[in-house]
């Protein structure tokens, strides 16, 4: 059998934390950022954990991950 091809553009977004969860970051930082909040902003950087809904599609797309 051939190797599974990954999609390079979930490699690109995607990350394995050391107990295994897909990590991503939030979106609605890029612009239009006046009428944020200081707090809103400051949340939006840190990431966080991938839902369960989509971790069956991300899993697919990232077969080495």
């Amino acid at each position: 059998m051939p190797k599974i091809k990954t999609c390079r553009a979930a490699a690109k977004r995607f990350k394995k934390t050391g107990t295994g969860k897909i990590m991503r970051n939030k979106a609605y930082k890029s612009h239009i950022l006046t009428k944020k909040s200081q707090k809103r902003k400051r949340n939006l950087r840190k990431a966080t954990v991938v839902d369960s809904t989509n971790l069956k599609n991300i899993k697919k797309a990232l077969p080495y991950l």
